[in-house]
């Protein structure tokens, strides 16, 4: 008994020599630029998080946490152009190399945000975002009126109340994840990542959601209006409403392709796969 506390006692001391000397060897460096409308923020970041958030005031506030001495942080501002790039040193790598990033913006600003494993986040926006990661998960949240474009090769992507915007999402192999977004153009295209919508296709739109092998889940309430079409070369297609039959370039099949209109057909509704299982679900009240 006494040996397992003595144990125990060790392995939390060790824990809390661990976290000292991390704190010990992190930095905290803030930044701050007076800016007018319409700024144009671009942060390029190897390794480490990305939050970008509306602040107040027109200022670009950044505040980022290294941890070694083996990364720098350069600034630049030109005219309303802020440019903020982690710049590795010799030798340094995925710990040494990381930086956080914590980044308050103009709301109108328009921000592009790079790293290759760390995540991005992006809120409350309404200028264009632009986001570019290789596994790190992309989070988009309560932006509007802007052009938002995401390409990734895995990470998964998820965007929550996007609305009057142009959506263009790109991945390889991440899921993408659309809840409430709404727009004059939304474009997914995934190679085997599985693609979910969840929303209302909002009125006039174009919305087109394409996977190569990935699932497609498309989910509406019984009051959309939408002109759709669905079809899978190889997979299954299912679908909960009542349509009222269009004419198309292909021959509709029961189980693999369909096309019609829901209500006044405000906006179209493209679901495209080749050997993934589509599924427009009706939301159930």
């Amino acid at each position: 008994m006494y040996r397992e506390q003595r144990a125990t006692t060790c392995a939390v001391v060790m824990i809390l020599v661990l976290a000292a000397f991390a704190a010990a060897q992190s930095t905290r460096k803030e930044v701050h630029f007076k800016v007018g409308r319409r700024t144009s923020v671009s942060i390029v970041n190897q390794y480490g998080p990305i939050s970008v958030k509306a602040g107040p005031g027109k200022r670009v506030m950044v505040t980022a946490i290294l941890y070694s001495g083996k990364v720098e942080v350069d600034q630049s501002k030109r005219g309303n152009r802020v440019s903020i790039v982690s710049h590795l040193l010799e030798g340094a790598d995925a710990d040494s190399g990381r930086v956080d990033y914590e980044v308050l913006v103009p709301a109108d600003a328009s921000v592009t945000l790079h790293s290759t494993t760390g995540p991005l986040h992006v809120e409350k926006l309404h200028g264009d975002v632009i986001l570019e990661s290789s596994t790190a998960m992309v989070d988009v949240r309560d932006v509007s009126a802007g052009r938002v474009h995401i390409k990734t090769l895995n990470g998964p992507v998820t965007l929550t109340n996007v609305n009057d915007g142009y959506v263009e999402v790109t991945s390889v192999s991440g899921d993408v994840a659309l809840n409430a977004v709404n727009g004059t153009s939304v474009h997914v295209n995934s190679s085997s990542g599985k693609i979910h919508y969840d929303g209302d296709f909002g009125q006039g739109g174009q919305y087109s959601l394409t996977s190569h092998s990935g699932d497609i889940e498309a989910i509406a309430p019984s009051f959309a209006s939408i002109e759709v079409v669905a079809r899978s070369v190889q997979g299954k297609v299912e679908n909960d409403f009542p349509l009222e039959p269009e004419h198309t370039s292909f021959v509709p099949r029961a189980g693999s392709a369909f096309a019609g209109t829901v209500g006044k057909a405000a906006s179209s509704v493209r679901l495209l796969s080749f050997s993934g299982k589509i599924h427009l679900k009706k939301r159930e009240q």
